[in-house]
């Protein structure tokens, strides 16, 4: 550090203000009128360094500088103790593209992961570590699936929209892939990629080096003809191999849907395909093949997410309400919704029909979708014969559905076991100063039904995330009153739902919400991984 200057910018003489600049005398330095650079270190990440610290003693005559080399101790708990591998220091030369070369950097660096470590390394991996021995190892978020051979394929394009067999599939990361494969019928047999047998003739691994395997089962075949019409086949246990019968090719892989079961601890159980088998003519070159791949926990059902964490617009709501019993059991479940059809527990209005005949639309809901002011409504007939009693409860049940839920998920990635990310609806009942002259006596009737959601910008300022704080769900009601035999009135129902951002704006210089950096530096431990 003492040979190290950064203010030393000109060439043979003496930078002005520049207390580490070899070019300048004690002449120079009395004429200073303070150092620019009054420390200079190494690595700051380090725990322990040697600094060079400059100034001016402007007591002397004539002033002059005075120079020190000290031990500074990093006060971090996070400090790089030595620098030990001296050949990452020091950035090597990249690897230029050129003909001869390409096709081999395409396939070493194409995939979704790869080492970039040299060969000059010399890393033994095969020998074990001692400390490994006891370790228990699992499946964490994003570590590629592995196999008997290798690890479980999800083909995808890179460069181009050809397939690349050498996408790995992740843990607990839904993906779905389109690509082109280039296929004939004369050699359809041969190519391994076409063939339900290279999806389903490895093993995977129920946890990460182990030996314990988990067989690929078939789930479903379904066929899809020339003309796209599709069929699923009764009996799955059956190997279809391609095959060439009267000039086409049958029986070649046109969609591949993987489904992983898994624990909470990480470890794979079972693993299940569905595929989609196709045919190609002589004059088909190439043939367009879609892969996906999804996991769901034991012992729950697959709910699909509305965001990650935060609510994507255009997503529907998800809701819920509390089982009887709470808060014992402490696990909080929340269930479908707002008739049987809802299995996906989202938040619903009452949906218009075309005749907008309030009886006729029974039933009839659609979700709220994220972000998306609705209103929806239809039209009520009230005759002198009707029930007050029965008719509340039938407006009641019209506006807010058979089972209206208590409460929404503030994200979208929401878990039923995680109690504070779900919200309370609170409920609120006006009255209108109409009446509509039906009943002897006063009734009061559900009209209206207005949901307000208020959502705010969560998280970073950089990727901001919605979240929503407050849902409240207003009834307004009616006064009607007895209508002389053999009239009728028509009384308008309505819906609506209304989104509103809540969310305050950055003020110059502060920060909108308060945040905690509990992160590194993303270049901390550079260049090591």
């Amino acid at each position: 550090v003492a040979k190290l200057c950064v203010c030393d910018l000109l060439v043979a003489q003496c930078d002005v203000n520049c207390c580490c600049d070899p070019d300048c005398n004690a002449a120079d330095f009395s004429l200073f009128t303070t150092c620019s650079v009054p420390i200079v270190t190494g690595d700051s990440r380090l725990c322990s360094q040697k600094a060079a610290i400059y100034s001016l003693d402007v007591e002397a005559n004539p002033p002059e500088r005075i120079f020190k080399l000290i031990d500074q101790v990093n006060p971090s708990v996070f400090c790089i103790h030595a620098t030990n591998y001296k050949q990452a220091l020091s950035f090597s030369s990249p690897e230029m593209p050129t003909s001869e070369n390409f096709d081999q950097l395409l396939e070493r660096f194409s995939s979704a992961t790869f080492s970039a470590e040299p060969d000059s390394w010399n890393m033994n991996t095969d020998a074990q570590n001692p400390s490994d021995a006891n370790e228990t190892y699992r499946y964490e978020y994003g570590v590629p699936i592995q196999t008997v051979d290798a690890f479980l394929r999800l083909p995808s394009s890179v460069v181009s929209s050809w397939c690349s067999d050498a996408n790995p599939a992740g843990f607990l990361v839904n993906q779905a892939t389109k690509c082109t494969r280039s296929v004939s019928v004369e050699k359809c047999g041969n190519i391994q990629a076409v063939s339900m047998l290279f999806y389903i003739n490895s093993s995977i691994l129920a946890v990460p080096k182990s030996s314990q395997m988990v067989n690929i089962t078939v789930q479903s075949i379904v066929v899809q003809s020339l003309n796209g019409m599709r069929t699923l086949l009764n009996g799955s246990d059956v190997l279809r191999l391609p095959m060439i019968l009267d000039e086409l090719c049958i029986n070649i892989v046109l969609g591949v849907s993987y489904h992983i079961t898994y624990t909470g601890a990480g470890e794979i159980i079972e693993a299940a395909a569905s595929f989609v088998l196709g045919a190609i003519n002589k004059e088909a070159l190439s043939i367009q093949q879609s892969f996906e791949i999804s996991f769901t926990q034991v012992n729950t059902k697959p709910v699909p997410l509305s965001g990650n964490p935060g609510y994507v617009v255009g997503l529907p709501i998800r809701a819920g309400f509390r089982p009887q019993g709470y808060p014992f059991p402490i696990e909080i479940f929340f269930v479908a919704l707002i008739l049987n059809t809802n299995k996906y527990s989202q938040l619903t209005i009452l949906q218009s029909t075309s005749n907008q005949d309030c009886l006729a639309a029974q039933g009839a809901r659609t979700p709220i979708l994220f972000g998306y002011n609705m209103i929806s409504g239809c039209k009520l007939r009230i005759t002198a014969a009707m029930k007050c009693k029965p008719l509340t409860q039938t407006l009641l049940d019209l506006l807010k559905g058979q089972s209206f839920p208590e409460y929404v998920a503030s994200f979208g990635n929401s878990q039923s076991q995680d109690v504070l990310d779900w919200v309370p609806i609170t409920h609120l009942h006006t009255s209108e100063q109409r009446i509509y002259n039906t009943f002897q006596s006063s009734c009061q009737i559900p009209v209206s039904l207005e949901i307000e959601v208020k959502w705010t910008k969560y998280g970073s300022l950089v990727n901001p995330q919605a979240r929503i704080v407050n849902v409240t769900a207003s009834i307004t009601t009616t006064t009607l009153k007895q209508l002389p035999s053999g009239r009728e009135r028509t009384v308008p129902i309505t819906s609506s739902v209304v989104f509103t951002d809540i969310s305050s704006p950055a003020e110059p210089g502060y920060k909108a919400w308060p945040t905690i950096n509990a992160k590194l530096p993303f270049d901390f431990f550079f260049p090591f991984v």
